[in-house]
């Protein structure tokens, strides 16, 4: 699948569409994505700011996704644990970006080459319009290679 098809597609995904996360945008060589989340009365909390569960949803599927169509089929891609550390009410359109980079890709490589587990701890900041980081959120990744079925 195409970076520009799923974004496509996730945008209409049911938990994304019905409490107004966007996927702005995912590169095409999967090492990039943004996502914006807009105040709306369907995903405000109690005393009228972003419902954190909206924060964190937001912010879910991308490690997982860039990793694993950036570090190829040769390798198990998971998410193994997450956490959310909320630190300003979220109010207006709030954004989060990730962006993979080679040495991070070089590590796993590296880390997984004798058939091994890695774990990785991504974070994201989910920022305001004014760039005041609202929450941060942390997401660990597990990666293996797969074993080759011919050698055992």
């Amino acid at each position: 699948m195409t970076a520009d098809r799923l974004r496509l597609l996730m945008n209409l995904w049911p938990p994304f569409l019905c409490t107004g996360i966007r996927v702005e945008h995912i590169d095409r060589d999967w090492r990039s994505a943004r996502v914006a989340l807009r105040l709306r009365p369907w995903n405000r909390n109690y005393v009228g700011t972003h419902f954190g569960g909206s924060l964190f949803a937001m912010t879910d599927p991308f490690w997982m996704l860039l990793v694993k169509e950036s570090i190829g089929r040769d390798h198990y891609v998971w998410d193994r644990a997450g956490d959310i550390e909320f630190l300003k009410p979220g109010r207006g359109t709030v954004r989060a970006g990730f962006v993979l980079d080679n040495a991070t890709l070089a590590t796993m490589h590296a880390q997984t080459a004798d058939g091994g587990k890695y774990l990785h701890w991504f974070d994201t900041d989910v920022v305001d319009d004014e760039g005041d980081v609202v929450a941060r959120v942390r997401k660990q990744i597990y990666v293996r290679r797969k074993k080759d079925r011919r050698h055992g």
